[in-house]
């Protein structure tokens, strides 16, 4: 568990901010950068899972509050860099929770009938949530950590 005393340092004031490994690095840098869209793609999550009814669809909320979880671990993977200090032990994404998505994915499109069109966001407040989350947010994220 992690415990936050201070929610904010001034270390950052100059440009730069410390990774996990304690490495100073420009805000601008690109392993900020992918962390921080993490952080973003999280909250958005966090907002369908607002606008959606818990008890109408429990399995989906329990769903969104996993990839919510795999999101924060992805942060602190991405912010403690591999083979660098602090690295032992650190927090890493493991294939089990990419292949629980794939399966999860796989079996929610297995429900689907097959798109003939993008569809537009709206209709309600979750339903324009979920292509902000993965239209723009998860693509950038996705090219960001390659």
């Amino acid at each position: 568990m992690v415990t936050l005393t201070k929610i904010y340092t001034r270390g950052g004031d100059s440009g730069e901010t410390s990774l996990g490994s304690g490495d100073r690095v420009k805000k601008h840098d690109v392993r900020v950068a992918a962390y921080g869209t993490s952080d973003e793609a999280n909250a958005v999550i966090g907002l369908a899972r607002l606008h959606t009814p818990k008890d109408d669809f429990p399995e989906a909320d329990a769903m969104l509050a996993r990839i919510q979880n795999d999101l924060f671990d992805l942060g602190a993977d991405l912010c403690t860099p591999e083979g660098g200090k602090r690295s032992d032990g650190a927090l890493r994404i493991v294939d089990q929770q990419v292949e629980r998505l794939e399966n999860e994915i796989d079996a929610m499109n297995a429900k689907l009938e097959p798109l003939t069109s993008f569809i537009l966001p709206g209709g309600t407040p979750a339903a324009s949530s979920k292509p902000t989350s993965h239209g723009s947010l998860c693509q950038r994220l996705i090219t960001r950590v390659r």
